[in-house]
């Protein structure tokens, strides 16, 4: 993939393009998309629900990102290391059932493999800045109320959950 994030889209919530298991979830979806089309229309459903499970694995890590405390973060990548498994299963029985070519078997499960390696490692990092608290789920945001016709000492400060800095990218 390559192409980094467009600078002027660049905020927290779209911090996710910049991780490697994304990019990495990314192009096994195209190269899915690509093996699989080419699939006859008797396996069609076959081909759809192998896109699909594949199509989860970058949507899980991107809205795990997007969440704003680590346990949801955490839960998400376990939800895109789940869809992983059940696409590489899926590989394997098409392997068997000889639907597939062997340099396409070959092609995707090399990178589901390191796909799957960089998301334990990824799951591995967040569970320990949770189990040493380095990980912050909130931020404060303080802001005065005069220009909503208020005095900043008549109303409690905002509290905003933001997406934390604190990401791990692998």
């Amino acid at each position: 993939m390559g192409e980094e994030m467009e600078a002027s889209r660049r905020n927290k919530n779209r911090g996710y393009q910049q991780l490697t298991v994304w990019r990495d979830a990314v192009e096994y979806y195209a190269l899915t998309c690509e093996v699989f089309r080419a699939f006859p229309y008797e396996l069609k459903r076959v081909a759809s629900q192998q896109i699909a499970s594949v199509d989860s694995v970058h949507r899980n890590i991107a809205e795990g990102y997007c969440r704003r405390s680590i346990r949801e973060y955490l839960n998400f990548l376990n939800i895109a290391l789940g869809s992983l498994g059940e696409s590489v299963s899926g590989l394997q029985a098409y392997r068997h059932a000889r639907q597939i070519p062997e340099e396409s078997v070959e092609k995707l499960d090399a990178l589901a493999y390191k796909l799957e390696n960089g998301l334990l490692r990824l799951v591995e990092a967040l569970e320990l800045k949770r189990d040493r608290g380095d990980w912050i789920d909130s931020l404060v945001v303080r802001e005065s109320n005069v220009a909503y016709g208020s005095a900043a000492s008549d109303a409690p400060p905002l509290h905003h959950s933001t997406t934390p800095s604190s990401h791990v990218s692998t």
